[in-house]
């Protein structure tokens, strides 16, 4: 069917969370928005990564799920005003009549929302993890073998739109700007001069490194390198808990940064060291060379996107799981101080001129 000729679409995009999978999915909005310059593009999201999206000047409206916040209501006891609530997001979800609404999250509370919205044409993946394919009309088959932005885009060229440079176009307010830039100078680190972040957090735990091993790279960074160091994450305590080992006097901005105050953060950084988390698809996106920490993930579908990034994974037979939790964590225990640091390294020399070449005002190109 032709859509361009029946006048301005109504398009929805469904992709609840995590943050990097919210990320890999911009440029194929990016992407959407170019073929479709008149549609009315709405994408749904949850809660903790919709800040990232919203004033995103290729949507036209974000519709947050608060999902986990319901759940926890419920559970509270606060039944009647958490079904007000949900009630409320129902008719938001259903005030348009949508001609074309792609699943890019391809579990069973995307395909559900997507059943709900009544749309006319549902494109997802052939796939029926989690009964993902029950509501759509029309599939596409997924190839796990591509990264995740490449495989959110076989559904975007599965319509007809045409291959373009990859954009992960994010709205940075100057507010935001500002007061990283406030926070970077009372930490003591002179604007336009380099330094490094590190983001040692992960949500799952058989993601995570060794705190000991983070601190013993940060201190190495700043005696060797004599570059300063600012931590990040969501846990300021477990952060605080790997700045208290550091030589030096490391930055610790953990639970002080919203998603954009971040994403200008890492985006001024000569550098982010990183585990396989949000942090590190946000680095990449903005253009920052990433060495990052993999474990029981695979690089090849979920790893810093583009080039100039640097993983590091230990080959063993039972890597990659995809497990939340692991007896031994081997393959992360075996990644050692040294072989980060000199990762470290090897990205500074090969980017010693590096700024942030992707950033306009308004978002990343």
């Amino acid at each position: 069917m032709d859509y361009e000729s029946e006048g301005r679409l109504n398009i929805l995009l469904v992709k609840l969370s995590a943050l990097g999978d919210v990320i890999h999915t911009l440029p194929s909005l990016a992407a959407l928005r170019g073929h479709y310059p008149e549609a009315h593009l709405t994408w749904v999201v949850e809660e903790a990564a919709a800040d990232l999206i919203r004033g995103h000047p290729c949507l036209d409206r974000v519709i947050v799920s608060r999902r986990k916040t319901w759940l926890n209501e419920i559970r509270r006891g606060r039944i009647s005003p958490t079904l007000r609530e949900i009630r409320a997001f129902l008719r938001e979800l259903r005030d348009r009549p949508y001609d074309l609404v792609i699943d890019f999250h391809g579990l069973l509370k995307s395909s559900l929302l997507v059943a709900l919205s009544r749309g006319k044409r549902r494109l997802g993946y052939d796939s029926w993890q989690e009964l993902s394919g029950l509501f759509l009309n029309e599939k596409v088959p997924e190839d796990l073998s591509k990264h995740a932005v490449d495989r959110y885009l076989d559904l975007v060229y599965h319509l007809g739109v045409s291959p373009l440079p990859k954009d992960f176009l994010i709205d940075l307010p100057d507010e935001a700007e500002k007061k990283v830039a406030a926070m970077l100078k009372a930490g003591g680190i002179i604007p336009g001069k380099p330094f490094i972040v590190i983001s040692p957090l992960a949500l799952w735990e058989t993601k995570l490194w060794s705190d000991e091993g983070f601190a013993d790279v940060a201190s190495a960074i700043g005696e060797k390198l004599n570059l300063p160091v600012v931590l990040v994450g969501s846990d300021r305590r477990r952060v605080e808990g790997i700045s208290s080992r550091v030589k030096g006097n490391p930055v610790n901005l953990a639970g002080e940064t919203s998603l954009k105050e971040l994403a200008c953060l890492l985006e001024k950084a000569s550098l982010v060291l990183s585990t396989d988390s949000g942090p590190m698809h946000l680095a990449a996106a903005a253009g920052t060379p990433v060495v990052a920490l993999f474990g029981p993930t695979d690089p090849k579908r979920t790893g810093p996107y583009g080039e100039g990034h640097k993983v590091i994974r230990k080959e063993l037979p039972c890597s990659p799981c995809f497990l939340k939790r692991c007896k031994t964590r081997e393959c992360m225990i075996r990644i050692t101080p040294e072989e980060v640091f000199d990762a470290v390294c090897e990205r500074l020399t090969g980017y010693p001129e590096h700024v942030a070449s992707g950033f306009l005002k308004g978002g990343w190109r």
